[in-house]
């Protein structure tokens, strides 16, 4: 455990300004949302390739934060819920519960780096997340994988609350690529976010992109048990350098198709 002298710098943080500078940004759609969830032609484009696809696992965000003095915090993606040492966390969703040694395990295993505050993102799923839960597991048993890690100055958490805010809105936070991502998931020896498949570029035309979607993933890769229902929510494709990113959920495309279906009666 981390003496009060190794805690000080992370107690003398303001925690709404680590809180902000740290939460994960919202993953656009590969194909713009229009009007009530309707899908439009326009896609994202990627300026670059080839490009990486993983498993979107239906979860809750969930964060490990790594100061520069050695201590961690875990939060959900709307708030922080624990620090290393305290006696009494927040117990939503089973965050803390089923991140705790997860944290510890990559305290052990992490070269703290001065001046910089690492983040590592997981999704929390299975248990009472969310209402896919069963799709993972028919027991109630929670996992999570990671599926990214930045890095921000500890010097940003002098800029004013809604400077902060609007720098993590605009982009501002810094991604490991995905060589680099692979490499310190590694030596942390815990579970990725399933890669599926290295590709040249994606359909985009909505329907094909329904088929590919279905060729890509027509099951989930990160099921806890037998029980469990097996659907899976989709994918989320990025570059290489982490610079664009887009997510493809069956929801969308499956409410498209609807939508279709009743044009044509």
């Amino acid at each position: 455990m981390k003496t009060e002298r190794q805690m000080h710098e992370t107690r003398m943080v303001d925690l709404r300004k680590l809180n902000s500078a740290t939460k994960y940004p919202s993953i656009p759609t590969f194909h713009k949302l229009g009007d009530k969830g309707a899908l439009l032609d326009e896609t994202i484009a990627f300026d670059s390739s080839p490009l990486i696809v993983t498993e979107k696992i239906d979860g809750t965000n969930s964060r490990i934060i790594l100061m520069p003095d050695g201590c961690y915090l875990i939060g959900s993606r709307e708030e922080l819920l624990h620090a290393q040492g305290d006696l009494i966390h927040n117990p939503a969703l089973g965050i803390v519960e089923t991140l705790r040694p997860v944290a510890e395990k990559i305290v052990g295993s992490l070269s703290h780096q001065k001046g910089l505050i690492t983040t590592v993102y997981l999704e929390t799923y299975g248990g009472k997340t969310t209402a896919a839960a069963k799709q993972y597991t028919g027991t109630r048993e929670f996992g999570y994988r990671i599926f990214d890690i930045n890095q921000v100055p500890v010097d940003r958490l002098n800029d004013e609350l809604e400077a902060i805010s609007s720098w993590r809105e605009s982009g501002g936070q810094s991604f490991l690529s995905e060589n680099e991502l692979t490499d310190r998931v590694a030596k942390f020896e815990i579970a990725f976010a399933p890669r599926l498949a290295i590709v040249d570029e994606l359909p985009t035309d909505i329907h094909e992109t329904h088929q590919w979607l279905k060729s890509m993933i027509p099951e989930t890769r990160v099921a806890l048990d037998d029980q469990a229902g097996g659907q899976a929510e989709g994918v989320v494709v990025r570059t290489f350098d982490r610079s664009q990113i887009a997510k493809i959920r069956y929801e969308d495309y499956e409410r498209h198709a609807r939508r279709e279906a009743k044009k044509r009666k």
